[in-house]
């Protein structure tokens, strides 16, 4: 095969450079290696093209690796650290590339983490992978000639959301494919936890960049034909039922002795104008949570249900509780490893209801380590979310917030997945297709991180079928709002 490759990679470290050009170098498929630089004055590598651009996520570093990439294949990597491939690894991705006239390839791939050689699959790309923290690994290969296409339709200047904005618009007219086999190894150095990554996109560093990553994302959202406008939501009337009580706390719980009392006592003592209850769904626990619950048995807006059947994720106990005839007109989530901030939340979650016509109110919380010392990220307050945008910026961002609170006739109409993971946020996107989500910024609930947590340390494995999900529900809710506007038309 001819050389039909040109790379290029970041240009940091000359000498792990150096390591990763002589290994790419020695492919039979590499025709140039272009090194991106941030330093005019570096001196290039030998046998390497130096081009100087401000940073490395750019549209205009998107468009001069699009200006100098020459041959039929354009390979980018993202990592300064060193990169190895497998045999015959670099062939085998321009052939998916070429058998499926693909626009961008890309593979899973092993990498060293933490002194070990570890596997670090990636999932598949589809129409609701709209996050821009999607993991495509650190090697993509480009079509040179769709690559040039879609750098052609790049119209905004971003200086963060370049790459974003170039797969978005690649993706909207050619295919992004994933090869599920180990293609290469490179170097690790994120080394924090799942459960500390997850709120990157909610540091308040980044709001500039997540700016921009919202902008590219409705753009693209309109351009496939998803985006709704910030004025057709239906209005409620939240005097249509009656109700025996205003407001329902519902809290799904599995053997959390540990601090499941402190979660009901959080509930018992709010101070609300208004009556209120408390159910927990009790998910056949085994570890004396049962019993901790029985401990508040006196009190009468208590309600301890066990479910029947043991097919029950969190979203089927979130289910079961709202199905009960005792529910009340609002009903609002608590974690059962948290605990509400204020005397306060009940009152000010419902207020919010009637202040914005919601269908759906989120709160406002803070990251706490279990004795509720505040750690970081510290407050999340998702101050991304706008009332001109936020029901379209919820597809490129991985949550709603919480506490999540939602008026109940509409919850009944809708029900959640029976999952124990995304259920929240599919219910966010779903409702958000036709009713407004009202939000609230004072701190509401004390997110308790602690070793139990569900998503405190997940494995690659899990991790990933998490994120597979999200953007299937993703895809989903996608397809459902082109289909509304098509059928305005």
């Amino acid at each position: 095969m001819k050389r039909v490759i040109d790379c290029f990679v970041p240009y940091i470290d000359a000498e792990q450079t150096l390591r990763t050009v002589e290994g790419l170098m020695a492919e039979e498929e590499v025709a140039n290696v272009c090194l991106l630089s941030t330093n005019a004055d570096a001196e290039p590598l030998e046998g390497c093209t130096l081009v100087v651009v401000h940073d490395f996520t750019s549209t205009a570093t998107v468009k001069a690796i699009a200006e100098n990439a020459k041959n039929e294949f354009t390979l980018v990597y993202s990592k300064p650290e060193m990169l190895f491939f497998g045999f015959k690894a670099l062939l085998r991705m321009v052939t998916v590339a070429r058998d499926l006239d693909a626009g961008m390839v890309y593979a899973d791939h092993y990498n060293y983490r933490g002194g070990e050689l570890k596997k670090d699959p990636v999932i598949d790309y589809q129409q609701g992978s709209l996050r821009d923290g999607f993991d495509f690994g650190s090697v993509i290969l480009y079509s040179t000639e769709k690559l040039k296409e879609t750098a052609s339709r790049m119209t905004a200047d971003y200086k963060a959301a370049g790459m974003y904005d170039l797969r978005l618009k690649l993706s909207e007219k050619y295919a992004i494919e994933h090869i599920p086999e180990y293609l290469y190894t490179d170097v690790e150095m994120d080394t924090r936890t799942s459960g500390e990554r997850i709120y990157d996109y909610c540091d308040p560093k980044n709001n500039a960049s997540q700016k921009e990553m919202e902008q590219a994302c409705t753009d693209h959202l309109k351009a496939v034909g998803a985006y709704l406008p910030p004025t057709d939501f239906k209005d409620i009337d939240f005097g249509l039922e009656e109700f025996d009580v205003e407001c329902t706390v519902v809290i799904p719980v599995l053997n959390r002795v540990k601090v499941i009392r402190d979660a009901i006592k959080s509930v018992l003592t709010q101070e609300a104008p208004f009556k209120f209850n408390l159910i927990i769904v009790d998910n056949h626990s085994t570890d004396g949570t049962t019993e901790a619950i029985d401990e508040f048995a006196d009190d009468v807006r208590l309600i301890h249900i066990i479910p029947d059947r043991d097919d029950l994720g969190i979203g089927g106990c979130w289910n079961l509780g709202v199905s009960d005839k005792r529910c009340g007109r609002f009903v609002i989530g608590l974690d059962s490893d948290d605990m509400y901030a204020t005397p306060h939340t009940l009152e000010k979650m419902v207020a919010q209801f009637y202040k914005e016509n919601a269908a759906m109110v989120c709160g406002t919380y803070v990251v706490t380590d279990v004795n509720l010392k505040e750690i970081a990220p510290g407050v999340i307050d998702h101050h991304e979310w706008t009332p001109d945008n936020g029901r379209n910026n919820l597809f490129h961002v991985n949550g709603v917030g919480g506490p999540r609170a939602f008026y109940t006739p509409i919850y009944r109409a809708t029900y959640i997945p029976n999952t124990s993971y995304g259920e929240d946020y599919a219910m966010g996107l779903a409702i958000t297709r036709d009713y407004r989500m009202g939000r609230v910024y004072d701190v509401m609930t004390c997110a308790r991180r602690w070793d139990d947590n569900t998503d405190a340390d997940l494995d690659i494995f899990k991790e990933n079928a998490n994120n597979l999900y999200k953007d299937r529900i993703r895809t989903w809710e996608l397809r459902a709002r082109q289909n509304k506007n098509k059928n305005k038309l």
